[in-house]
């Protein structure tokens, strides 16, 4: 019998083979604002961690997460793992914030802001400077491996490995004393787990900026697969304008008799000249004259070049340009513009108003000492052989200032005699950022509790009485139950 002939669907290969994409070089304010972005967000990752700050205790260095005393220091703020209600708003607001932007401007954080970009941006720039411009890197990329070959492949890569390597310490300064940690680094004296994080987040990074670059946005990031979810029809993308770029006949070269827009006009054709400089500088590969495509990152680099194009023709600038997919419907188009009498993108600010109201209340209510009694319930009381009740206590303090403090513990609403601390000194000394625990034991006479529901505790600071914390807790006994 014949072999069943093969279906078009079974011949196709599961996974796409990756076309390199060797990106054109262009001038302009949207290529002048990513390398704005590119050299202010370098300048700030690097260089956070080498800031000293003074602090009366715990690290002298303005950014450290300080994850052995379980501290977060950020300038003259403190977060400790009970402020994660913080740290949750703040996500909330970021994702909130996010999808605000999207919402108005398309993918703004893709195309300026997102770490992939920066990283990818600085690897292509260091290819263009080492290689040269597009065609040289192709006839570079084609040609047989030769010295000039290794020279110029292999000096690119190995700065890019050196910037990988510099951002995966840099990372790790993060979480250590910038000082201390770079002499131990460098003198072998570190821990394993150190030079493990550093090797992982090196490669890593060579290989998400230097080999997969657009594979990541494409691919990877989940990002490009919802935002056609806070798309709307007036939301603001790089957008090529159909109906200017094709006219009637559709887009056609610079050629005899199509020189001036007054020739391709009276033949019917746009002002596109198809000479796909928006498609060569763009970092993903996306022809943006085939409409909005989620491979997108809206850079503008592609308006940009467009821009460059009319510019030379003494044309008007704005084939393609930032613009809204109702408005590029209209006939004619009207002029581009932000629209926020949106009831998604209210619903975003108004979210965004609350979460970062609710922030700023949060911080300012924080105290400087956390308090939490727990009742030991196990069990819920013990009648003494004298006759007394006794209940058990367990008190959580916590010091959130960045100096020692010594705080009192008295209680309210029965006799002071009947309570008992732990082994512990009193007033209690905790140092800066620390917690201690300590058990307590109330023992009350039979009359007393007849009549006695609950009572509190009382914790005062010496530095300052005022800022004095009350916890009520309830007292059990036999005729309670």
């Amino acid at each position: 019998m014949d072999a069943p002939a093969t279906t078009p669907q079974q011949d196709a290969p599961l996974y796409q083979k990756r076309i390199p994409i060797y990106t054109r070089t262009v001038k302009g304010r949207f290529r002048n604002f990513k390398t704005g972005i590119l050299l202010l967000a370098y300048a700030v990752y690097f260089s956070l961690p080498w800031i000293p700050w003074e602090r009366p205790s715990g690290s002298h260095q303005a950014i450290l997460f300080d994850l052995v005393s379980r501290r977060f220091f950020i300038f003259d703020i403190v977060i400790y793992p009970q402020d994660i209600f913080l740290l949750a708003l703040l996500l909330f607001i970021a994702a909130t914030l996010l999808f605000f932007v999207t919402g108005l401007i398309g993918r703004a954080w893709c195309g300026y802001f997102c770490f992939q970009t920066l990283w990818t941006d600085a690897f292509m720039l260091i290819e263009h400077f080492i290689q040269g411009e597009r065609p040289a890197r192709m006839r570079l990329a084609k040609q047989p491996w030769n010295l000039e070959k290794i020279l110029k492949v292999g000096g690119a890569r190995a700065l890019m490995l050196l910037i990988s390597f510099w951002t995966a310490f840099t990372f790790v300064a993060y979480f250590n004393h910038t000082p201390e940690y770079l002499f131990r680094f460098f003198s072998g004296d570190l821990i394993s787990t150190a030079y493990f994080a550093v090797a992982t987040l090196t490669v890593t990074t060579f290989i998400a900026g230097a080999l997969a670059r657009e594979q990541v946005c494409i691919y990877m990031c989940p990002y490009a697969r919802f935002q056609s979810v806070m798309y709307e029809p007036d939301t603001l993308v790089p957008a090529y304008d159909f109906q200017r770029g094709e006219g009637t006949a559709g887009r056609v070269a610079v050629k005899a008799g199509l020189h001036t827009r007054e020739e391709r006009h009276a033949k019917g054709h746009g002002d596109c000249i198809d000479c796909g400089y928006c498609v060569q500088v763009c970092p993903t590969g996306v022809d943006i004259r085939k409409g909005l495509q989620y491979q997108c990152i809206s850079c503008g680099l592609c308006i940009d070049a467009c821009n460059t194009i009319m510019d030379s023709l003494g044309w008007e600038r704005g084939l393609i340009r930032y613009d809204s997919e109702r408005n590029l419907n209209r006939k004619p188009p009207g002029k581009p513009h932000l629209d926020f009498l949106r009831l998604k993108v209210l619903g975003y600010l108004a979210a965004l108003a609350i979460m970062t109201g609710m922030l700023f209340y949060t911080y300012a209510s924080r105290t400087d000492f956390e308090v939490r009694v727990m009742q030991v319930r196990q069990p819920l009381y013990v009648v003494l052989s004298d006759g007394k009740v006794r209940n058990r206590y367990d008190i959580h303090l916590v010091n959130k200032t960045l100096a020692e403090e010594r705080y009192e513990i008295t209680v309210e609403g029965i006799p002071s005699h009947a309570v008992t601390l732990g082994s512990v000194d009193h007033p209690v000394y905790i140092p800066s950022g620390k917690d201690l625990r300590i058990p307590v034991k109330v023992d009350l006479d039979t009359d007393e509790v007849t009549r006695i529901e609950g009572f509190d505790f009382v914790i005062t600071p010496q530095s300052d009485p005022t800022k004095r914390e009350i916890r009520h807790v309830s007292f059990d006994h036999p005729g309670k139950h």
